[in-house]
């Protein structure tokens, strides 16, 4: 379905339009549940088109995953924003789950860094486990790791935010699968000397 999608006249285009009609009722949070259903629904389409490996680059060189970071950028609780953040989140989560590293290297020309970092240490538990599924993927390429590793700030931001992410489980019912996710970051971040020297 994705190659028919991508490759049909103005389809693309009508599916940005819907996105981007999105933006006004961001700030101040006039969202509601029905046109963060239809917004999600434009969404899974543009997952579908992400995750396919003849459209995947085609994804990329048009830069459609910035028309996402507005929903990610959100900081409002409404389940209509949470909704829209998870499902803005599946789109990258299913580019990154490829190990392809020109994903990775357009990820890491872009904001998603601090945009997972802050659903991290902020989303619902499934938002977060998404998020940090995100910056695990990023890690687990050789470029993510040494660009995240490449300067003191960058290093401390990740690992910052990994290390209030486990002081928040410390309680009851702590996220099994987040946990996980978290020790694997921790986990690749050992592999550079750099890191190492900082743990």
């Amino acid at each position: 379905m994705a190659p028919f999608i991508w490759h049909s006249v103005g389809t693309i285009a009508a599916l940005l339009q819907e996105i981007v009609s999105v933006y006004p009722l961001l700030s101040p949070p006039l969202l509601d549940q029905r046109i963060s259903n239809k917004a999600c629904n434009v969404l899974a389409i543009l997952q579908c088109v992400a995750s396919h490996k003849e459209t995947r680059q085609l994804f990329l060189k048009a830069h459609i995953p910035l028309f996402l970071y507005p929903f990610l950028n959100t900081v409002s609780k409404g389940r209509s924003f949470e909704y829209l953040r998870l499902t803005s989140l599946g789109v990258i989560g299913a580019l990154v789950k490829v190990d392809d590293s020109q994903v990775i290297s357009f990820l890491l020309q872009t904001e998603i860094i601090p945009l997972c970092l802050r659903i991290m240490e902020r989303g619902t538990e499934l938002s977060q486990t998404v998020a940090t599924f995100i910056i695990q993927k990023i890690l687990l390429d050789d470029l993510g790791l040494n660009y995240l590793c490449q300067t003191a700030e960058r290093f401390l931001a990740v690992s910052t935010v990994l290390n209030n992410m486990v002081v928040a489980q410390i309680g009851d019912k702590p996220s099994q699968r987040l946990l996980k996710h978290i020790i694997k970051c921790y986990n690749r971040l050992t592999e550079n000397p750099r890191a190492q020297l900082a743990l």
